[in-house]
């Protein structure tokens, strides 16, 4: 297997070569840049494959998922404690996504964050709202408490090994805002 130093100059000429459209490539080369999943910035990438991309869109999905699931307690809860929780997380989680995309606007390449929700979100979310009273307060407080967890552990992570720097000053600048938002989760009452 190649080294890393060695590796450099091949994918250098692989890169040279497809910016300038060439398709002369050795079947060698492929298999080589293919192999190497260090090397993940060609001329080809997808915007889902730049740096970061992956964290940014789960920030801002999880971002979407605390509003979604706090607009439906402002409505369904039973609870003014509840409703007072919802309303902080509406209000700081539309904080986050604004910070998220400036960030990631100033970023060359700039990211665009994707806050689709995915499958499992969308189904909490769903079953969420076809609930009422105490049961949907219990059901969101443990969304509540199960999500920032979630999101804390991650953002701890890519705080630590995340691959754009940028991003990693904004996961570890939440920290203690997720901390803060679980914990208040894990005090609520329903």
């Amino acid at each position: 297997m190649l080294s890393m130093k060695s590796l450099l100059p091949l994918a250098a000429a692989t890169l040279a070569l497809s910016a300038c459209g060439s398709k002369t490539e050795t079947a060698d080369t492929n298999a080589t840049v293919a192999t190497d999943t260090t090397v993940a910035n060609d001329a080809t990438a997808t915007a889902a494959d730049a740096p970061g991309q992956a964290f940014a869109n789960m920030a801002a999905a999880s971002d979407a998922f605390e509003i979604a699931t706090s607009q439906a307690a402002l409505t369904a809860s039973s609870s003014s404690a509840v409703k007072k929780y919802a309303q902080m997380m509406i209000d700081a989680h539309t904080a986050s996504t604004a910070k998220l995309k400036a960030t990631a606007s100033g970023l060359s390449p700039a990211l665009v964050p994707d806050p689709a929700l995915n499958a499992e979100q969308q189904q909490k979310l769903d079953a969420l709202k076809a609930k009422t009273g105490a049961d949907f307060d219990r059901t969101f407080i443990a969304e509540q408490t199960a999500g920032h967890q979630q999101t804390l552990d991650t953002l701890k992570g890519y705080a630590a090994t995340g691959d754009v720097p940028a991003l990693k000053t904004f996961a570890t600048g939440l920290v203690p805002i997720v901390t803060a938002h679980l914990n208040m989760a894990k005090g609520l009452k329903a």
